[in-house]
């Protein structure tokens, strides 16, 4: 009798390669990012720290500017045929929340936003295969061709 877990590898398998392809067709880190720096923000607004800083604009600018950011890094993940016009937004977002979010997010959360954006502006859909990604998958596409053509050749023997 098989273990469990052998089937439950076996119906993961098959979906693994299906979320690289869906990955490797949008900026996702950069979106990640956006949206990591842009929580983070929104999380240190209501922090528990007697170092609290508020400066600049108090009140909607202090929640509005890291929800833009949120938004920005969803929108660069699901819709990347506008990637530029988010990051852009996303960019603006992540250096005004320095003035109006305890020095954004105490810098860590604006550092994120700014560098998501720029990884998310630099990103070019329909780039070739780096060298040693085109390598692997090569090795792979042998690997496939030559288990297909080991279980076809004893079996018509």
């Amino acid at each position: 009798m098989p273990a469990p877990t052998a089937g439950v590898a076996a119906a993961v398998a098959p979906a693994r390669p299906v979320r690289r392809d869906w990955r490797g067709q949008r900026p996702f880190w950069g979106g990640l990012l956006v949206t990591l720096g842009g929580a983070e923000i929104l999380f240190t607004l209501r922090a528990p720290l007697p170092v609290v800083l508020h400066m600049g604009m108090q009140g909607i600018a202090g929640y509005l500017v890291p929800a833009v950011m949120v938004l920005c890094g969803v929108l660069i993940v699901f819709n990347p045929a506008q990637r530029l016009f988010y990051s852009f937004m996303a960019v603006l977002a992540s250096l005004g929340s320095w003035l109006t979010s305890n020095m954004g997010g105490f810098l860590f959360g604006m550092l994120l936003g700014v560098i998501g954006a720029c990884v998310t502006f630099g990103w070019v859909p329909d780039q070739p295969l780096r060298r040693g990604r085109a390598r692997r998958e090569r090795r792979r596409a042998q690997r496939r061709s030559a288990g297909s053509g080991e279980a076809a050749g004893p079996a018509g023997a």
